[in-house]
């Protein structure tokens, strides 16, 4: 068992050592985001782009208000979002074939190009920091970010790992 500093033994955290964990979270957004944000700025996007890239790769047929209420972002952001992606020939939007009403949303093949590209930078970047902290990290990472989710939001997070499987 490593020391209480470690956390691994404590059952009480200080709120020094909360606020470290708060801070080491900011940085580490900032460098996981990074890679990405710089691909993104060679074609005017932002993370609002991405993030619906991302989405749409992981459930392809995806509708719009499911990309709605996994975002969190307004209608009118999604669609200004959607309207670019779509008129620079990234996504798809189809009728649903049950509710004409319905869009659902696929990334064509430039779209699904651009796809990897910014999850292979963001890959990398997370296999490097999980070899550095060592196997038994990535379950405790994982762990962690699940626990600090919305209960909605986890049960989002494990549907799309079972699409996923």
């Amino acid at each position: 068992m490593r020391d209480a500093q470690g956390g691994e033994t404590l059952l009480f955290l200080t709120d020094e050592q909360l606020r470290q964990g708060i801070e080491a979270m900011f940085f580490a957004y900032r460098g996981f985001t990074s890679d990405p944000d710089r691909i993104l700025a060679t074609m005017a996007y932002g993370r609002a782009h991405h993030r619906a890239v991302h989405f749409i790769a992981r459930s392809p047929g995806t509708t719009v208000n499911n990309l709605l209420s996994i975002l969190g972002v307004t209608k009118q952001s999604l669609n200004r979002v959607l309207r670019t992606l779509v008129e620079d020939g990234l996504v798809d939007s189809q009728v649903g074939t049950s509710d004409k009403r319905e869009r659902n949303l696929y990334l064509t093949d430039k779209g699904a190009a651009l796809e990897r590209k910014l999850s292979d930078a963001q890959r990398a970047r997370m296999r490097a920091a999980f070899r550095s902290a060592g196997p038994e990290a990535v379950s405790g990472f994982r762990q962690v970010l699940e626990a600090m989710m919305d209960p909605d939001m986890r049960h989002r997070y494990h549907a799309l790992r079972e699409v996923a499987s």
